[in-house]
């Protein structure tokens, strides 16, 4: 595991199980969001895909995401592992839920100095919302791509539990 991808969907925990096997194995671990969301407004990475080409060259890496479209391609063929948390919504929802409420409350800052709101809450680009609705699709196009003959020579670890999750993590 060298090149590794940790996708599922939003509020899975993602960037948390991707930080952990990045520490354990001292792979650089990369947050996705970070290198997406660059400014004040939420503003997205006019060259995130020069970016993530150049994170993806390095021998050694970890990120937390399937990939935004115009990168996802390039991740999925760059990767040599992929960590899927394919957990149901009845574990994510709680997950995402505390998660929002807690950036919404503390007013963290977040990639490129963005905050949850309380007004965020009533779009349907928000976490919760994203997480309640992207669901079962963002669950297809994974299946749909650790299937892919592109990707058949990738090593796919699929948790549907979080127990089990931490039981593999505990064993790297």
């Amino acid at each position: 595991m060298d090149r590794i991808l940790v996708v599922g969907v939003t509020g899975a925990g993602k960037s948390t199980l991707a930080r952990a096997v990045g520490r354990r194995l001292a792979v650089p671990y990369h947050e996705m969001d970070a290198l997406y969301f660059t400014g004040p407004g939420w503003a997205a990475n006019d060259k995130l895909a020069e970016e993530v080409a150049r994170v993806t060259s390095e021998p050694r890496w970890i990120i937390d995401s399937l990939g935004y479209p115009e990168v996802r391609d390039l991740l999925w063929a760059r990767a040599d592992t992929v960590l899927w948390l394919d957990y149901g919504k009845r574990v994510v929802m709680p997950r995402v839920l505390r998660r929002s409420l807690w950036r919404t409350v503390t007013r963290e800052s977040l990639f490129g100095g963005n905050r949850e709101t309380w007004a965020g809450w009533l779009s349907k680009e928000h976490p919760a919302w994203w997480a309640w609705s992207q669901h079962a699709g963002r669950r297809q196009e994974i299946e749909h791509r650790t299937r892919d003959p592109r990707f058949a020579p990738l090593d796919t670890l699929r948790f549907s539990r979080p127990d089990d999750t931490a039981a593999w993590l505990s064993s790297v």
